[in-house]
Order: structure tokens, then C-alpha cells, then sequence
């Protein structure tokens, strides 16, 4: 599984949601290119969708992409110095030069957020991580998965409930908390966990306060920034990595790039770069950084994780 991230933790630190506000503001006083202008537009015309989308020609003459992020380490967020890193951006900084765009711009909102934002106009693209599923396929399209991953629990030291899946939380009676918009939750329910009992809590530094503080028993996250956020715990750990199951079949997510669903000249200019970094092993380098390895490489799509 993914290796610990090889830099200062501190630096990693995620902006929480007042110092997220402090970025969006600054990026519209500065009033340049790129900046949120656009957000008040809801529709697209419906002439661009019908050539693909006209996105990327007004990219290439800005010079700059806007990109949505959530703030979470270590798929997209504003480090303590405020530079926007994490696997998504510095992969989008890499490709989108590829495609004529010089910079990338962040927009930090909630994960929920996201895809509402995106097809609001509040930004170009989702840079964070997004796992590719179904319902999410139903509002926007996307970019072939960068990474592949597996899920893992947040616990109290020593697991003392023995929790090592999602039918264990439902037969233990564990009290359980996950993230705004996670895929989890509806593993979770798959699992046979009633909806309404889930604790829905900001990020995962949230559910690790939560389970620290014993307000519930167990955190639901990507295999990653769990194991990551519970490095200097005394009081939690992570699971091993697993496999959700998903109508009684092992399933492994697959993060991408999310685009608006007119915009698929974009989205097949971005497959067709992203598919070169994977044929040199320049997506790895890229990724390394942040705790990816070779096990997270995958050759998934998204018509196979958005089901057909």
C-alpha cells in the first residue's frame, strides 16, 4: 500500500473552511484573469456542447484553469505557505501546460460542493481526487482515473471492536462517521447501515478527532489520508486497506478529474496526455510525492466505473 508521505505533515496541513474563504476572497480581489466572474452563469450554451465544448480555447487564451478543490491531503488543498499542491493539482499543472494552459488557479470549497460548483461555472475543473461512480457519472463527466484505491477505518489503538469492514460496523453496531459526499457512506449502506445514523463530519481530521474524543467508533476514508492522518495519534490507527463490496463483489475506487458534461473535447485532450504519463511512468514520479506507489497505478476508465 501507499507509502507515508515523505514531507513535513505540518506543511500539509489543510486550510480549514475560514482560511478557504481568506484564498477565495484573494483570488477575487486580485480580479484577473480567471477569476470567479463567471460564477453567477448556470448554463453553458448549448451550441458549444454540440462541437465538445469550447472550454479549452478559452483556457488556452486566459492562460489559466480554475480548478475546484476540498481541501484534502493529499489530493488537492493550500499548504501553511499557501501554495496549492497535492496529486491532483501538480498533476493538472503538468498536463495543462501540455494542453497550452500555463497556470492553474484553486477555488477551495466543501467536497460536496464540488460538483455543484462546477456546473455552476465556479470553476473549470474538479481537481481533487473525486472517486468515479455512477450517480456522479448522471452529473458531470470524467477524466480516466489517475489513481486507484482502496478504503480503510479510522479506530481507537488496539481496534478494540474488531473492525475491519463495513459488514462489521453494521454487525457490531458501531458507531460511524464519514466524510460530506464520501463514497463510504454508501458503502456503508450497502453494508446494511441505516443512513440516517451516519456521522457526516467535515474531512478526516474531523473523524479523527471524533474517534479520539469517542464520539463514535469508527472513520471511514480512503486507504491514504487515513493512514496518513493518524500518523502521530497516540489515541487512533488505521485499519488495513480493503475492498469494499459493492452489490456482493469486491469493488477498488478510482479517483479523477471531473469536467462539465459539455465540455468533452477538454476531458478527451486531458485522457489523451494523461494516458502518455502513464505509458513513461511520469504520472508515478508525479504522484510519488504524496504517498502514491505503483499499486495505486491503475488502468481502470471511467465507462467501466460509471457502469457500462
Amino acid at each position: 500500500m501507499a507509502s507515508r508521505l515523505g514531507k513535513d505533515t505540518e506543511r500539509f496541513r489543510p486550510v480549514r473552511l475560514r482560511e478557504r474563504r481568506a484564498v477565495l476572497l484573494g483570488a477575487l480581489a486580485l480580479g484577473g484573469v480567471g477569476a470567479l466572474g463567471a460564477a453567477g452563469c448556470t448554463r453553458v450554451a448549448s451550441a458549444s456542447g454540440e462541437r465538445g465544448g469550447d472550454l479549452l480555447d478559452r483556457l488556452r487564451a486566459q492562460g489559466v484553469v480554475r480548478l475546484g478543490i476540498a481541501g484534502e491531503v493529499p489530493f488537492g488543498f493550500i499548504d501553511r505557505d499557501g501554495r496549492l499542491t497535492g496529486e491532483a493539482p501538480e498533476l493538472a499543472r503538468v498536463i495543462f501546460k501540455r494542453l497550452g494552459v500555463e497556470r492553474v488557479q484553486p477555488v477551495p470549497t466543501e467536497f460536496g460542493s464540488l460538483i455543484p460548483g462546477l456546473n455552476s461555472q465556479q470553476f473549470d475543473v474538479v481537481a481533487a481526487g473525486m472517486y468515479v461512480n455512477p450517480e456522479r457519472c448522471r452529473q458531470v463527466i470524467f477524466a480516466d482515473p489517475d489513481y486507484q484505491m482502496k478504503d480503510s477505518f479510522i479506530v481507537r489503538k488496539g481496534n478494540p471492536e474488531g473492525l475491519r469492514s463495513y459488514r462489521d460496523v453494521v454487525e457490531k453496531k458501531a458507531r460511524f462517521a464519514t466524510g460530506a459526499g464520501y463514497a463510504e457512506i454508501q458503502y456503508a449502506v450497502e453494508a446494511g447501515y441505516r443512513e440516517s445514523d451516519v456521522l457526516i463530519v467535515p474531512d478526516q481530521v474531523a473523524g479523527l478527532n471524533a474517534v479520539e474524543a469517542g464520539r463514535v467508533d469508527v472513520f471511514a476514508g480512503t486507504a491514504l489520508t487515513v493512514r496518513e492522518v493518524v500518523r502521530k495519534s497516540r489515541k487512533a490507527e488505521a485499519t488495513e486497506p480493503f475492498a469494499p463490496l459493492v452489490k456482493g463483489e469486491r469493488h477498488v475506487d478510482g479517483g479523477a478529474f471531473a469536467f462539465r458534461p459539455v465540455e468533452t473535447r477538454l476531458r478527451d485532450a486531458f485522457n489523451t496526455e494523461l494516458r502518455e504519463l502513464k505509458r513513461t511512468g511520469e504520472l508515478l514520479r508525479i504522484l510519488r510525492p504524496f504517498g502514491f506507489t505503483a499499486a495505486e497505478m491503475t488502468d481502470l476508465t471511467a465507462k467501466e466505473l460509471c457502469g457500462g
